[in-house]
């Protein structure tokens, strides 16, 4: 009973913290997109114990027939795409509030970076501590790697939010010529690899576009979206079919060329199309959220969003190290080579103790994502304030 009190309390108090004009169903999309990495993260990486040494997988490589699972998970464009109907938004909001262009890119660099530096310095030292007590520098490497590869799109995001008074009103078609002629001459005319780093900033840019697009008042109806999200499935899949890019969606061990590392057409097309789905979406989410319970379930974990993504791979490394060190031997699921379906089964029931782990986490680190946040009686919702939306979630 008391339970039940307590949540349907913090429920109201969600509720009562929400401004009027705020568009809950963009925020959906926000917490969705960022569950989706970490899920596909926990689902698609294994760390394999072998010999004294614990090396990265990727349970892709011995069974393809799981690609799928990569279709659903690799939602970053999402991110990208509400990341720049947000941005878009608030700078216009700024303009006309008077609120010079170094305060507005500051204050939202600061609350991307602030959590950041937690992780940078946590796993320095960790890293160093290993070392010292004599880990190899390979297990080392396998483990940084997964905390810190994952920040590469931090950057990406936070240079194109420092751009958005130059981006926002550039056409997505732009950055999507880019990204086809950088793949026609690294792919198709065998040009330098390096190329493909252009990608990193005009792949993303894509979707990023399309956001603030959106801010505009553009792809207003469902026809336009219906067309996004069946023209980009379409040329995904012909890209995969006719032109020899892989069907993942991620990156696999061993692989000819990643779809991700750098961004390929095939992404950026599929990118589309998930974007497409996702503003089909914002109607029904809109309509879903206005039950204050469903909404508190959304703003509690934006509150937590990026605490959540910085510390998802660490949460998986606790579980196995902790498991490595207690167990009598490699665990099915946890240390194990992933190439069967006993692995998969396995990897599904541990998925629930990586979460428990996660909330730790989150218990312990998640001030450095709201410090900017007042103590006592600030807003229990995540970012920007009403007047920064208000506008533009009705044109959306």
């Amino acid at each position: 009973m008391t339970g039940d009190l307590n949540t349907t309390g913090l429920v109201a108090r969600i509720e009562a913290a929400t401004p009027p004009g705020r568009d809950r169903a963009v925020d959906a999309l926000r917490a969705l997109a960022i569950l989706g990495v970490v899920g596909g993260h926990w689902l698609v990486t294994a760390l394999v114990a072998d010999s004294g040494t614990v090396r990265g997988a990727s349970p892709l490589t011995a069974m393809p027939h799981l690609t799928p699972v990569s279709w659903v998970f690799q939602t970053l464009a999402v991110f990208f795409l509400v990341g720049g109907m947000v941005a878009a938004g608030s700078w216009s909001s700024a303009r006309k509030r008077g609120v010079p262009y170094g305060q507005w890119v500051g204050g939202r660099l600061g609350r991307l970076f602030r959590p950041v530096a937690a992780v940078l310095v946590v796993w320095t030292l960790a890293a160093g501590a290993m070392l010292t007590a004599g880990v190899g520098e390979s297990t080392v490497r396998a483990l940084g790697k997964l905390v810190w590869s994952p920040l590469w799109f931090l950057l990406v995001f936070a240079a194109l939010t420092a751009l958005t008074p130059l981006v926002a009103r550039l056409h997505p078609l732009w950055p999507l010529v880019v990204v086809l002629h950088v793949d026609l001459i690294r792919l198709g005319l065998g040009g330098p690899r390096e190329l493909g780093w252009v990608n990193v900033v005009a792949g993303w840019l894509v979707p990023y576009c399309l956001g603030a697009l959106v801010a505009r008042g553009g792809l207003r109806g469902r026809t336009s979206r219906w067309a996004l999200l069946l023209g980009g499935a379409v040329a995904a899949i012909t890209l995969v079919l006719w032109a020899g890019y892989p069907a993942s969606m991620v990156g696999v061990p061993g692989g000819r060329i990643s779809n991700l590392d750098p961004p390929s057409l095939a992404a950026v097309a599929f990118g589309l199309a998930q974007c497409g789905a996702a503003l089909l979406l914002i109607g029904p989410l809109r309509r879903v959220l206005r039950r204050p319970a469903a909404w508190a379930v959304v703003a509690v974990v934006n509150l937590a969003a990026m605490t959540v993504f910085l510390w998802h791979q660490t949460a998986m490394i606790v579980v196995t190290a902790s498991a490595l060190l207690f167990a009598d031997g490699p665990l099915p699921g946890l240390h194990t080579v992933p190439e069967d379906a006993g692995w998969v089964v396995a990897r599904l029931l541990w998925l629930p103790v990586f979460a428990l782990a996660l909330l730790g986490c989150w218990a312990v680190f998640r001030s450095y994502e709201q410090g900017g946040r007042r103590r006592g009686g600030g807003s229990l919702v995540v970012r920007e304030s009403a007047p920064e939306r208000k506008g533009w979630a009705r044109r959306a």
